[in-house]
C-alpha cells in the first residue's frame, strides 16, 4: 500500500481541524439532539459544500482524491474562511492534485552581503528570518532588544525552538506569549504547504511535538500566518515594554527568507525606550568592540556562553 500524498494528508488534516471548530447554529443548522462529534459532522460539512459524504470524508483522510477549483472554493465558503486560510486551502488543493510532489528548491538559504551590510546601518531592530522560522542573521539593536542570538549553536537558532526552549522565562518575558507562539506556528504552517516532507520543518516540529504539550495543542489548530506585518510587544528588564510595529521585505533573489524591521511611532514613549536601550546597549558593548572581540570586520555576531541577563528568543515576537 502506497504512503499518503503528502499535501493530501495536510489537505485532510486542515478541513478536519477547521471543520470541528464550527458549531451547528454558526452555519444555519439545528444541532440535532446528542453529539458524538466536537464541531460539525462530515454529512453536514458534505451537505454545505454540495459535495457527497463519502467524497468529502474521502478528502479529509488524505485518499487519492484531487479536488477542483470549484470544490475547494465551496469548502472554503462552507467554512468560512479568511483570506489567509483560503489561500491555504488552495495551495493545498492545487499540490495535492500532482501524483508525485512537485520538487522543490532545498538550497541552503543564505543572507547576500548586501542584506548583512543593510542590518548593519538600519538604527532600528531588524533581523533575517529563513522560511522555517531559522534566524539567519540581524542588527546590533535586534541584540539589544532580544539578546544576543549568538550565544546558541546555530542548529537552534530557531524562533520556535527558542521560544519554546524554556516556556516558563519564555511566558515571563512575553506578555502575550500565547499569541505570539500562534503568530510562527501559523507561518510554519504555511512553510510546510509548500514541503511537507522538508527535513529542517519535520526536524523542528517532531522535536517540539514530542517534548512540549503547548506545541501539540497549538500545532493541531492548524492555523496559518503570512509573515506580513503586525505589532509585538518586547519586554525588556533595562527599560520596560517597549510595544514596536514590524515588517517583512523579501530578499531580493533568494525566495523564502525575509527580513523583519521594528519601528516605533517617531517621538512616543517607545522611541524614547528603543532610544535608551540603544544607548545602553552602545555603552556596554564598546570596549569589546574597539578591542575587535565583539564584532569581526564581517560585522557577524560572536558565538560564546549565554550571557547572565535576559535570554535570546524569551522576548521574540513578530
Amino acid at each position: 500500500m502506497s504512503s499518503p500524498h503528502p499535501y493530501a494528508r495536510e489537505l485532510g488534516e486542515f478541513l478536519r481541524a477547521r471543520r470541528t471548530r464550527l458549531r451547528p447554529h454558526d452555519v444555519g443548522l439545528e444541532p440535532g439532539g446528542r453529539r458524538k462529534v466536537a464541531g460539525l459532522r462530515r454529512e453536514e460539512m458534505a451537505l454545505l459544500a454540495g459535495v457527497s459524504t463519502d467524497y468529502y470524508q474521502r478528502i479529509e483522510q488524505g485518499r487519492e482524491v484531487r479536488p477542483s477549483d470549484d470544490v475547494l472554493a465551496a469548502l472554503a465558503g462552507a467554512l468560512g474562511l479568511g483570506d489567509e486560510e483560503r489561500r491555504h486551502l488552495f495551495a493545498l488543493g492545487h499540490a495535492a492534485r500532482r501524483p508525485v510532489p512537485a520538487p522543490v528548491d532545498r538550497a541552503p538559504e543564505r543572507v547576500p552581503d548586501s542584506t548583512r551590510r543593510l542590518l548593519r546601518v538600519i538604527d532600528t531592530p531588524a533581523f533575517v528570518l529563513g522560511r522555517h522560522l531559522d534566524l539567519l542573521d540581524w542588527n546590533p539593536m535586534a541584540e539589544a532588544l532580544l539578546g544576543d542570538p549568538g550565544t546558541y549553536p546555530p542548529d537552534r537558532l530557531n524562533m520556535l525552538l527558542l521560544l519554546f526552549d524554556d516556556e516558563r522565562t519564555g511566558r515571563r518575558s512575553c506578555p502575550d506569549w500565547e499569541r505570539q507562539a500562534l503568530d510562527y506556528i501559523g507561518m510554519m504552517r504555511t512553510a510546510v504547504a509548500t514541503d511537507p516532507t522538508h527535513p529542517r520543518a519535520t526536524a523542528i516540529v517532531g522535536e517540539l511535538s514530542i517534548r512540549s504539550a503547548e506545541f501539540r495543542r497549538l500545532w493541531a489548530r492548524h492555523d496559518v500566518r503570512e509573515s506580513v506585518s503586525g505589532t509585538k510587544t518586547f519586554r525588556v528588564p533595562e527599560v520596560g515594554d517597549i510595544v514596536l510595529d514590524w515588517d517583512t521585505y523579501p530578499l531580493p533573489g533568494n525566495p523564502g527568507p525575509v527580513m523583519l524591521v521594528f519601528t516605533a511611532e517617531p517621538g512616543g514613549p517607545d522611541a524614547e525606550r528603543l532610544r535608551l536601550l540603544a544607548l545602553l546597549h552602545a555603552s556596554r558593548s564598546a570596549p569589546a568592540d574597539v578591542a575587535g572581540v565583539s564584532r569581526g570586520r564581517s560585522g557577524r555576531p560572536r558565538r560564546g556562553s549565554p550571557p547572565g541577563g535576559r535570554r535570546a528568543g524569551s522576548s521574540r515576537g513578530s
